[in-house]
């Protein structure tokens, strides 16, 4: 990735990696990671320190949200490169992007209001086994196979429980 070329970081539209870090409330590390993933850009002064444009910050915030809903940096990497010349998201780019994301959290709710729901019939239950265990032990295709090394015996894919769509 070729770096811009800011005037100065000290100038009102480029900060340092410093201040632009403390402003993002992320470390430089972090920063510097999200660059080198394409996330990002920034440049360099002429004194050769890092420095990002201040309409990076935005950008960042996108990039942490986008975490917060579970996306993957690849994900995320694809909803900004669908921006024009990897410009900050505007509110119309936001609206557009998260809508496509709602699906995906709709799930990770489902999911974890099911989590929910077996770890209260688990509590009243009380077996904590890893055998039966609905939670520790969810979704058990091997254990239709029976007891022991079921993997080294039959091919390397394990049966699908009865009564599995």
């Amino acid at each position: 990735m070729a770096d811009t070329d800011p005037p100065s970081p000290s100038q009102d539209d480029w900060l340092a990696i410093g201040a632009f870090a403390r402003r993002a409330g992320v470390s430089a590390s972090t920063l510097r990671f999200y660059e080198a993933q394409g996330l990002m850009r920034g440049g360099r002064s002429a004194s050769g320190r890092r420095c990002y444009p201040r309409a990076a910050l935005r950008r960042v915030a996108f990039i942490r949200v986008a975490q917060q809903v579970g996306l993957t940096l690849e994900q995320i990497a694809a909803a900004l490169a669908t921006l024009p010349d990897g410009r900050t998201p505007t509110p119309a780019d936001w609206a557009t992007l998260s809508a496509a994301w709602r699906p995906q959290l709709d799930a990770r709710i489902a999911a974890l209001t099911r989590l929910r729901d077996q770890l209260d019939s688990c509590i009243g239950c009380g077996c904590l086994s890893l055998q039966r265990c609905a939670l520790y032990n969810a979704g058990d295709r091997a254990a239709a196979a029976g007891a022991g090394a079921r993997f080294l015996v039959l091919d390397s894919s394990p049966p699908e429980p009865p009564g599995h769509p």
